[in-house]
């Protein structure tokens, strides 16, 4: 019998922070040119966090924004936290001010989360229908999306899948509601394992010396103790981009 064997990760190491935003930020441009080449438009969801932000900011800057199909992208969120959009900790205003502002992408196709509606199982339902509209899936599919960018918490979470969290068995529903009660905001948005794992292509983007013990144990971890270790593209790429400071306490051999 022949077992179906997921493809290890790639693993690419940067020199600093300055450097994997801009490895980071070549990327995308690479999966969207590739995209639009293929199927016509590119399909993406952006992270939340510091380390994604420099990766943004570039994209919005010459030469990389003028390489960008922006007229074909459709831009999605990972994962939103209970916050109005002009609030800090908004993941949607963090892209708007380093990114989508400055871009000239229409604004229909940006899908922003409801972040600071009351009722957050019924944006989760919402946002799950938004995507299977723009998609044009079925009932029980999962859309595609041509890349996912993730970061990674001290605590192994990725977007908003922390440890112990109940929506980490999720299998059917591809965006939910969270309560996280060990983040600054503990009600949040998320989508979940099945839409992130039909992916053509997730990123993660991770800096900093303080991450170097979770990177090693999501790169090691199988059994599911870390949340990130649990994205695993069935069909697609998976891509971690770290500093040399997140990458240190990975073996030799693991990185490029």
């Amino acid at each position: 019998m022949i077992v179906a064997m997921e493809p290890a990760p790639e693993i690419r190491v940067a020199a600093d922070p300055n450097a994997l935003a801009e490895a980071a930020a070549r990327e995308v441009v690479a999966v969207a040119r590739a995209a639009v080449a293929a199927r016509g438009r590119f399909t993406i969801a952006l992270a939340g966090g510091s380390t994604p932000r420099e990766s943004y900011r570039r994209l919005a800057e010459p030469p990389l924004a003028a390489e960008m199909p922006w007229d074909r992208t459709l831009v999605f969120f990972g994962d939103e936290r209970g916050v109005p959009p002009d609030h800090p900790e908004s993941n949607y205003g963090m892209a708007r001010a380093a990114l989508l502002s400055h871009v000239p992408i229409p604004s229909d196709q940006i899908f922003p989360i409801q972040g600071d509606a009351p009722d957050t199982d019924a944006v989760a339902a919402e946002y799950a229908r938004t995507l299977g509209e723009v998609f044009r899936v079925r009932r029980g599919e999962v859309p595609r999306l041509d890349l996912i960018l993730l970061g990674l918490g001290i605590d192994g979470h990725t977007a908003s899948l922390f440890p112990g969290s109940p929506v980490l068995k999720e299998t059917f529903r591809i965006v939910t509601a969270v309560h996280a009660a060990a983040a600054s905001i503990p009600e949040r948005i998320t989508l979940t394992y099945p839409i992130f794992n039909a992916a053509a292509c997730v990123i993660y983007l991770v800096s900093g010396a303080e991450k170097a013990k979770v990177v090693r144990a999501a790169l090691g971890d199988r059994g599911g103790a870390v949340p990130a270790a649990m994205v695993r593209p069935t069909d697609g790429r998976l891509l971690w981009i770290l500093d040399r400071a997140a990458a240190a306490l990975l073996p030799a051999g693991r990185t490029s």
